[in-house]
């Protein structure tokens, strides 16, 4: 079986995302499951490597299915934005931008081409994005216009410490707006639409009889209405709308305890009904260990989920457990890349 060649953009590149990208490929650059390939100017490379005092050889590469080198060697595909005259470290550039920006764009051509298997993105700077002449709000807005996608959803993945066999895997209802809102587009519609999504997404990506659970929005899942009605009138008729169709749907569960179920093993994935509940509940958990996936794209991606971090770039120090957890993430999720492709290509 042929190792599946995964992309990592290192993000912003003068923030951490080239020093945990090159501590990652390092570790795994021995391993016969996998070869990943470092998306950046080889110089932003070679200072990230200097930077670790890391012991490994830089090999520039322009074509995607160069075979490994093995150990002690990271491949880079050499975009050739910056060239040798590097920004300083943890300041917004315009040119940094343009870098972050094209090294996504080389990645995602390269997973719809299939010439690789997915991408494993660090972390950008939207200010330094925005700078360079972008107009894209973020990765997942850049990532859905280059593969002709308009609807994406966020998936969690939780290392789960409690159950090691075991992902937990979070949707989430809504996502970036104020509570106020959220709550407010919560509709029965809506919601058995995101309970569909994600139930396929979980099948889509190596579950083959999804247990999802929807997890409540009130205190005590609402008491019958007590103290709130949004699981009377919203929720619960949009599992059970779900159920009768024939899907594995349990809820709504109050939230103070379906992410314990979930983690303890009665659950592969929770609906969140907003961002918060969920991103407190995993990284709380396993702040390190959480990854974001982007699901709905044609292609697969996994993510780290924190910032730039342009307060310590440059120093060595910068914790690269994340950005483990997504290639790791990714390695496994490899083998799904046709289904998922297919089901998500535009049509």
């Amino acid at each position: 079986m042929t190792a599946p060649v995964l992309a990592m953009t290192v993000g912003d590149p003068v923030g951490i995302g080239p020093e945990i990208t090159a501590t990652v490929l390092a570790e795994f650059s021995g391993r016969d499951d996998q070869h990943g390939v470092s998306v950046a100017d080889l110089a932003v490379m070679t200072r990230a490597v200097d930077v670790l005092g890391l012991d490994v050889e830089l090999r520039p590469i322009t074509d995607w299915s160069t075979p490994s080198a093995g150990q002690g060697v990271i491949d880079v595909f050499d975009i050739g934005v910056l060239g040798d005259d590097l920004p300083d470290w943890g300041i917004v550039d315009a040119r940094a931008g343009q870098a972050a920006v094209t090294a996504i764009e080389v990645a995602t051509k390269a997973a719809m081409d299939r010439e690789i298997a997915g991408i494993v993105t660090g972390p950008i700077n939207k200010e330094a994005v925005w700078k360079s002449g972008s107009a894209h709000l973020g990765h997942t807005e850049m990532l859905g216009e280059l593969t002709g996608v308009t609807k994406q959803d966020t998936m969690f993945v939780v290392e789960n410490t409690k159950v090691p066999e075991h992902k937990l895997q979070i949707f989430f209802a809504t996502r970036h707006m104020s509570l106020r809102k959220a709550i407010d587009a919560l509709t029965v519609d809506t919601q058995v639409d995101s309970i569909e999504r994600a139930h396929r997404a979980l099948q889509l990506y190596g579950v083959a009889s999804p247990r999802l659970a929807v997890a409540a929005l009130n205190p005590h899942g609402g008491e019958n209405g007590a103290f709130g009605d949004e699981e009377i009138e919203i929720l619960s008729p949009a599992v059970e709308r779900v159920v009768d169709s024939g899907l594995e749907v349990a809820g709504p569960i109050p939230a103070d305890s379906v992410f314990h179920q979930g983690l303890s093993g009665r659950f592969d994935g929770i609906l969140s009904q907003y961002h918060d509940q969920g991103h407190i509940a995993s990284k709380t958990f396993d702040f390190d260990g959480t990854i974001s996936v982007t699901v709905g794209l044609p292609i697969l991606r996994t993510s780290v989920d924190h910032g730039t971090a342009f307060d310590i770039a440059g120093q060595g120090i910068a914790d690269a457990g994340t950005m483990r957890s997504a290639y790791t993430a990714a390695i496994g999720y490899a083998p799904f890349v046709d289904g998922i492709r297919a089901e998500y290509l535009p049509k």
